[in-house]
């Protein structure tokens, strides 16, 4: 229920303060940070890294 409701948070804070522009920074900063989590451990890796 924590994570719900820190979502729930975010986005009533960007419709109070009109600020969606950083709505797609955080889904991209969210969808980079799991391709490194879930890649960490397979053959993948070094290539995923070297992207960085």
């Amino acid at each position: 229920m924590g994570k719900v409701s820190i979502l729930r948070a975010f986005w009533s804070f960007l419709r109070v303060r009109k600020k969606y522009w950083l709505a797609p920074i955080v889904v991209v900063l969210v969808l980079l940070s799991l391709l490194i989590v879930l890649t960490q451990g397979s053959a993948l890796a070094p290539f995923i890294y070297s992207l960085f």
